[in-house]
């Protein structure tokens, strides 16, 4: 796409399960205090992303924006939603459940408990327009490709929101599929799978389209292992893991280097990230041995202890202030604290 035609602003909000959605409420938080959040055109969002931005969606008509663009109620609006569902085990009882009710996919049981712990009967139709294009991303296990949720008219904008963050976060293959009706060929079904089978950063509702391109990666890396199992079933899972590591390598590294070479403008933070190569003087402390620990955190929905949600949010606020300071808003005055005592 030709770069001047590009325009707004864009936020992808990666997979990744619990530890994924309280590193972005953290950078979602620090986003709202930079007066952020209004000046959003899209946000787009894979698996544990979704969550967060799901909870930002279905809250943002309450959100009180003053004139600085800073929503004073986000905390209760947002955060305190995400932390309360991350004291609630779900993966498990969803599998357990799908097992012993086959006729209901795990999928369209994980709907339900969204619904019930956040959403409601809300359906896309019903997410306020005054507020940035929310895309929630899934995979098509049909073709392969990348399916879109976001508000429209039309049967499309019937789906409930419930239904599109558990497509997005349906991690095969045990809370998987979400099946949902074809919204232009009632009589074709749409099998769908977690984002993050496609693409964990939720890129291309965005960076093709949006003049800056903010980017909270929660990603989990592949590990090193010495001794990788010779057996086929490991062996196998080992190769698709591997293949996995490679697609997320190339896409973040395409992401960096439109970065560098003036594509869009914007800035990119990870779990992963060290915060000194950020290089500002004022930077909340984040020593890296404490923040890889945060980052090889499991990949799972299931409860999290008070001051794990503690350190993760506190570190996708550091990390996230760190990135927009140094490369899109060096005039923000750097934050004085943490969110929570402790730090990451």
């Amino acid at each position: 796409m030709d770069t001047a035609k590009r325009d707004g602003a864009g936020l992808a909000l990666s997979g990744g399960g619990y530890r994924a959605m309280l590193f972005h409420a953290g950078a979602l938080w620090r986003l709202n205090e930079l007066g952020w959040l209004p000046k959003l055109t899209t946000v787009s969002s894979v698996s544990g992303g979704s969550i967060a931005a799901g909870v930002l969606a279905h809250a943002w008509h309450k959100l009180w924006f003053g004139d600085d663009g800073v929503a004073e109620n986000f905390g209760k609006e947002v955060v305190q939603p995400l932390r309360k569902l991350a004291r609630t085990n779900l993966d498990i009882p969803v599998t357990l459940k799908a097992m012993v009710m086959p006729w209901r996919s795990a999928g369209e049981e994980l709907a339900r408990r969204y619904a019930k712990h956040l959403f409601g009967d809300c359906r896309l139709a019903d997410l306020d327009p005054a507020g940035p294009n929310f895309v929630f991303t899934a995979t098509s296990l049909q073709d392969g490709s990348l399916w879109w949720f976001f508000r429209q008219p039309g049967p499309h904008g019937q789906v409930p929101l419930a239904t599109a963050v558990a497509a997005s976060s349906a991690f095969p293959p045990m809370l998987s599929p979400v099946v949902i009706p074809d919204p232009h060929k009632p009589d074709r079904r749409i099998v769908l799978s977690d984002a993050g089978v496609y693409d964990n950063l939720g890129l291309d509702p965005i960076e093709n389209q949006r003049a800056t391109v903010l980017v909270s990666d929660a990603g989990k890396k592949m590990k090193h292992e010495e001794k990788p199992q010779q057996n086929w079933p490991m062996q196998l899972f080992r190769v698709l893991t591997v293949m996995d590591n490679q697609v997320r390598e190339l896409r973040t590294g395409s992401l960096l280097k439109s970065y560098q070479d003036k594509q869009f403008a914007g800035t990119y933070w990870a779990t992963y990230s060290d915060i000194t190569h950020f290089e500002l003087p004022d930077a909340l402390p984040a020593p890296i041995e404490r923040t890889r620990a945060l980052a090889e955190t499991k990949t799972r929905l299931a409860r999290m202890s008070e001051q794990v949600q503690d350190r993760l949010v506190n570190w996708g606020y550091a990390a996230c202030d760190a990135g927009m300071r140094r490369w899109v808003d060096p005039a923000a005055v750097a934050p004085e604290r943490f969110p929570y005592p402790g730090g990451v």
